[in-house]
């Protein structure tokens, strides 16, 4: 992706500046490093645990990595924007088609400050987005809802808050692990330059019958 494309942004928060940074590289991504409070719960595993995995979405054709980040260059927050994996089922649709909002996460301290919308909102604002189908599939064993003390419906009511602003919406699917658990969670947004046939190829991809 071209450097013109990022985007810089503060946000003011209790903890001080937390600067959200779009299309970050892997180079620097290389020079940040993770707060302490990414790691493994009780409960809870994060995501991205590794500055490494980072770098490897980081550079992926397309892909769009988000950082908050605080005045010491300590990631406290990231986003992951990328095409799904090839034997993924949203890969059938072609390629380009789809990519995934595939990590939107904060440090407990600091998930009151509305940073997750900040992350979210500059990994879509991506130069295809009304071009693709973006997605997001919300697994509930993925959830902390052991930090933030909410049941498993009750996180899922806030990532649909979260994502609704947005253009995604709820959708229905057969997908094999999100029906493992009703409280699972499958949102999509149709660009505005995705054509009809593409639309009712998606639809039928939803229930596993190949565009």
């Amino acid at each position: 992706m071209n450097d013109s494309l990022q985007k810089k942004e503060v946000r003011s928060t209790p903890a001080g500046p937390i600067q959200i940074r779009s299309f970050c590289t892997p180079n620097e991504i290389r020079t940040y490093r993770f707060d302490d409070q990414f790691g493994t719960h009780a409960q809870y595993k994060s995501i991205y645990t590794k500055r490494e995995t980072l770098e490897k979405q980081a550079a992926a054709t397309g892909a769009n990595v988000v950082l908050a980040l605080t005045e010491s260059q300590q990631i406290v927050g990231f986003g992951v924007f990328s095409h799904p994996e090839a034997d993924e089922r949203w890969a059938e649709l072609g390629p380009g088609m789809m990519m995934e909002v595939k990590a939107v996460e904060v440090s407990r301290s600091l998930r009151s400050c509305k940073i997750a919308g900040d992350l979210l909102r500059l990994m879509l604002l991506h130069p295809k987005i009304e071009q693709m189908i973006a997605y997001m599939v919300g697994y509930s064993w993925t959830w902390d809802l052991d930090g933030s003390g909410m049941t498993a419906q009750q996180y899922r009511n806030m990532l649909i808050r979260l994502f609704n602003p947005h253009g995604f919406i709820e959708m229905q699917t057969n997908e094999p692990n999100l029906c493992l658990k009703p409280e699972n969670l499958f949102m999509a947004r149709i660009g505005s330059r995705i054509a009809d046939h593409v639309r009712q190829d998606f639809k039928w991809l939803r229930f596993g019958i190949s565009p």
